[in-house]
C-alpha cells in the first residue's frame, strides 16, 4: 500500500462538486479532502465523511432515509471510478478517485506526523487486531486510541451511550467506521454532535488493511473494474447488487449527462 505525501493547502471557502443521482458529491483532490478532515479535527469538530459509490448512490434513490444520510454528510467524495468519471464530465476533469481504503491509509500517515489519536470501529475483533499490527508496522508511532467491535444487531439505548463514552473518553481525534453500507453511514449521521471527531464512513477498508479480503489489482483499480473482482470473490453475495445496481446506475447517470450536456449547450 503506497502512501500519498501530504502537501497543506489554504483553506477553501467554496466547496466544490456537483450533484449525482440527487447526492451532492464533493470535487476534491486529495490534498483538498484530507486538508478538510486535518481542519475539523484541529478544531475538535464533530463531522462524518461518506465514501460514495454506485451502489450507496442507487440504494439511495430507493431509501429515504439512507439519502438523507447522504446529503447531510460534511464531505461525500467519489470512491466508485464511474462517480469520478461523472464528475470529470460535469466540469471537474481532474477528479481522482477517493476511496476508503486509501483515504483511511493517506489520513493514518498524516495523523502519525501530527500525532492524532485515532479510533477504530467495526469489524470483528480478529479483523481489529490484525490492523492494528498492519498500522502500527506501517506507522509505528501512529496512536491508536481505542477501538471496538459491535454486536451483529441493534444496540440498546444504554449500549451506544456506553460506547459513545468510550470513544469520547479515548481522545481520538478521527473515527474509523467500518460497517459496511449503508449501516455505517447511517450510524455516523445519528452521531454527529454525539461524538466528538470526524467520523469517516471506509467500508472494506478493515478487512483489506487486515488482510482478510484480497483487494483487486491496481490496474483493475485504476480502469474501475475493482467492482468485478470483488464480484469475482464472493459472486453470491455480490452478483444483485452489482449486477442491477450498476445496470440502473448506468441508465440513470446517462440521462443526466445529457440533461447536463443539452444546459450546457444552451447556455
Amino acid at each position: 500500500m503506497s502512501s500519498r505525501t501530504y502537501h497543506p493547502i489554504p483553506a477553501q471557502s467554496k466547496v466544490h462538486g456537483k450533484f449525482i443521482l440527487g447526492c451532492f458529491i464533493n470535487a476534491d483532490s486529495w490534498d483538498h479532502a484530507i486538508n478538510r478532515i486535518h481542519r475539523w479535527t484541529a478544531a475538535r469538530e464533530s463531522r462524518y465523511v461518506c465514501i460514495c459509490n454506485v451502489h450507496s448512490l442507487v440504494t439511495a434513490r430507493q431509501d429515504k432515509v439512507f439519502h438523507k444520510a447522504l446529503i447531510n454528510a460534511d464531505m461525500a467524495t467519489p470512491d466508485g471510478m464511474p462517480i469520478a468519471w461523472m464528475l470529470r464530465q460535469m466540469g471537474f476533469p481532474n477528479q481522482e478517485r477517493i476511496n476508503g481504503p486509501d483515504l483511511m491509509w493517506n489520513y493514518c500517515q498524516l495523523a502519525e506526523r501530527m500525532k492524532e489519536p485515532i479510533f477504530l470501529y467495526g469489524s470483528t475483533p480478529k479483523t481489529l487486531d490484525a490492523i492494528q499490527q498492519k498500522l502500527l508496522d506501517s506507522f509505528p508511532n501512529l496512536l491508536i486510541s481505542g477501538t471496538y467491535s459491535p454486536p451483529f444487531r441493534t444496540l440498546t439505548s444504554q449500549e451506544d451511550a456506553e460506547i459513545i463514552d468510550i470513544i469520547n473518553n479515548s481522545d481520538a481525534r478521527v473515527v474509523f467506521v467500518s460497517l459496511g453500507c449503508p449501516k455505517q453511514e447511517l450510524w455516523m449521521a445519528q452521531h454527529r454532535g454525539k461524538i466528538n471527531a470526524v467520523m469517516i464512513g471506509v467500508g472494506a477498508a478493515f478487512d483489506y488493511h487486515a488482510g482478510t479480503i484480497k483487494r483487486a489489482p491496481l490496474w483493475m483499480q485504476h480502469h474501475g473494474l475493482e467492482w468485478l473482482h470483488r464480484l469475482y470473490s464472493e459472486p453470491r453475495r455480490l452478483w444483485k447488487r452489482y449486477m442491477v445496481t450498476n445496470s440502473i446506475f448506468i441508465v440513470a447517470a446517462g440521462w443526466q449527462l445529457i440533461a447536463h450536456k443539452l444546459k450546457m449547450s444552451t447556455t
